[in-house]
């Protein structure tokens, strides 16, 4: 019996491992000459294509739920897909990776605020809390005093992952749990990848990418290691390991875990990409987690039905996702 929620933890912090690796994935990408575009296309479209098969085994005798479903995908596709991870992975061409992804979690604190003034439900003193820590890490993340360069570019993408995340958030807690979790994240990816992929095509986006070799942790390699890492490493695993996870512990808890994403994330872009923010960065940073998580944990402490709604998985982008 013991041993079951200590397997939960141990996926839900696998799932948040290998998720914290897609910044660093896409910044040798970028780097070679990738646009943000075409890196999320490659990563969803090669892992919609891995988990088509468990998705279609998990529909059996289920495909009157996913019919019904088919719009709650597509718009989680647009969103918490398409739009989080081209605004996160355009964030790292200008910002650290583990600045951009603070500022894609604020999407969490967004989440609360769309419920106050389109529900009128009031967050408590605990989620105020933790709101205005994250508000107030958020001055210190984005260095104001000018110790290091800003890049209102690049913070402007940060927010925009941010505005997707919250949109996956409000649309996850929407969805028919019949739905298996399995066909929403391959459903979700693939409708992501479609989409950037035929606006590609039109040429409102950018869509170029580079087959030579890559720099990655500091040595040349071929383009299809960091592409293996994105789609393999960084939405399969990642997305899997997250369902088992959330299986065991349930939706809120194995949320609250993921929020270690981040952590291994600075982690992670500091060993491989020599990239670490500033003291005050990381200062900030402290507070933003400390402050998502006071949100999270008055979620913990019983949440009424009518109140924010809470992902059943772990959130997408946290490429993102």
């Amino acid at each position: 019996m013991h041993s079951r929620p200590a397997a939960g933890a141990a996926l839900a912090l696998l799932s948040a491992v290998t998720f914290a690796t897609s910044g660093t994935f896409a910044r040798s990408l970028i780097d070679a000459g990738w646009s943000a575009e075409a890196a999320v296309i490659a990563r969803v479209g090669i892992a919609a294509l891995v988990l088509a098969i468990p998705a279609l085994l998990s529909l059996r005798g289920k495909r009157q739920v996913l019919r019904s479903n088919a719009t709650a995908i597509g718009l989680f596709g647009l969103l918490g897909v398409a739009l989080a991870q081209v605004c996160f992975f355009n964030a790292v061409r200008y910002l650290p990776v583990g600045v951009a992804l603070l500022l894609e979690y604020l999407g969490i604190i967004l989440v609360v605020g769309w419920m106050w003034l389109r529900h009128g439900q009031r967050p408590r003193r605990l989620t105020v809390a933790g709101s205005v820590a994250a508000l107030a890490g958020l001055t210190f993340v984005l260095d104001l005093a000018g110790t290091t360069d800003f890049h209102p570019v690049g913070v402007l993408w940060g927010l925009g992952a941010a505005f997707g995340l919250a949109g996956y958030f409000v649309l996850a807690g929407r969805v028919d749990p019949k739905l298996p979790s399995v066909a929403m994240a391959s459903g979700g990816m693939a409708v992501g990848a479609a989409v950037l992929l035929l606006v590609g095509l039109t040429g409102l986006l950018p869509l170029h990418a580079t087959f030579g070799e890559v720099t990655f942790a500091g040595q040349s390699t071929t383009w299809l290691l960091p592409i293996a890492g994105l789609a393999l490493v960084a939405a399969v695993i990642a997305y899997l390991a997250g369902i088992a996870g959330t299986r065991i512990l349930g939706p809120r808890l194995s949320s609250f875990v993921g929020l270690t994403e981040v952590v291994f994330a600075v982690l992670i872009a500091w060993l491989f990409l020599n990239e670490l923010p500033t003291g005050w960065q990381l200062f900030g940073g402290a507070l933003i987690v400390a402050g998502v998580a006071l949100v999270r944990l008055d979620e913990l402490r019983g949440t009424p039905s009518t109140s924010a709604p809470v992902s059943p998985e772990p959130a997408l982008v946290l490429d993102g996702r």
